[in-house]
C-alpha cells in the first residue's frame, strides 16, 4: 500500500486531494494541523508523531524532521534500502504534499516584527521538498495545490510517470530557491 505524507500550511484543495488518495488505497501520514483537518473531515490519517514515535517538540518547530520520515523519502528503490527501513519498523514514503510557511506574506505586513519573520522561516517543509525532489526517481513531490487534480488523474490512470516526477522535482527546487532567496534578501536588509 503506497504512503503519502501531507504537511501543508496552505490547505486549499487538501481535503479533496486526501480523499482521492484514500480512495485509491493510499495510507496517509500528516503533521499537526494537517492531521486535525483530515480527521475533522473523516479521512483516516496517522499522525507523524505516532508514526515516528516522537512527539512534536519546541512548540511545533520539530514535527517531520525524523529518520522515519526522511529515510522513507530518501530510500532508493533497492531491496537493501527497503529492507533497512523495514528492519527499523518504517517503510517507503511515496508521495509528499507540502507547502511552506508564508514567509513573504509575513514580511509584507507593515507591522511585522523580526521575531515574526524568523518564526515564519520553514525548516521541515523545505527539508521534505528537498528530500522528495532529490529522490524523484521513486517519490512524487506535490508542493503546489494547483497540481493536486492532475496528480490524482495520473494516479487513477495507472501511476505517476517519471517525467511528471522530474517536472515536480524541478518545481520543488525552484520553490525552495525562491524561498531561500526571499529569506536572504530580508535578512540582508535587516542587517544594514
Amino acid at each position: 500500500m503506497p504512503t503519502a505524507i501531507l504537511s501543508v500550511h496552505n490547505k486549499s484543495g487538501l481535503i479533496d486531494f486526501a480523499k482521492g488518495l484514500a480512495s485509491l488505497g493510499w495510507t496517509l501520514l500528516a503533521s499537526g494541523g494537517t492531521a486535525k483537518l483530515l480527521r475533522d473531515n473523516n479521512i483516516s490519517v496517522t499522525e507523524v508523531a505516532e508514526y515516528t514515535k516522537s512527539p512534536e517538540i519546541l512548540g511545533g518547530r520539530v514535527k517531520t524532521l525524523h529518520p522515519a520520515v526522511h529515510g522513507g523519502l530518501l530510500a532508493r528503490p533497492t531491496e537493501e534500502d527497503h529492507q533497512q527501513l523495514l528492519n527499523l519498523g518504517w517503510d517507503y514514503i511515496d508521495l509528499v504534499a507540502v507547502n511552506l510557511y508564508p514567509f513573504e506574506e509575513t514580511i509584507a505586513k507593515p507591522t511585522v516584527t523580526y521575531a515574526d519573520a524568523i518564526e515564519n522561516i520553514d525548516i521541515g517543509g523545505v527539508t521534505l521538498i528537498r528530500a522528495a525532489a532529490k529522490n524523484h526517481e521513486r517519490v512524487t513531490l506535490v508542493c503546489d495545490p494547483s497540481d493536486y487534480n492532475s496528480i490524482l488523474n495520473e494516479l487513477r490512470a495507472g501511476g505517476i510517470s517519471a517525467k511528471t516526477r522530474e517536472r515536480l522535482a524541478i518545481k520543488g527546487f525552484a520553490s525552495t530557491a525562491h524561498y531561500d532567496s526571499s529569506i536572504h534578501d530580508y535578512l540582508m536588509k535587516q542587517a544594514e
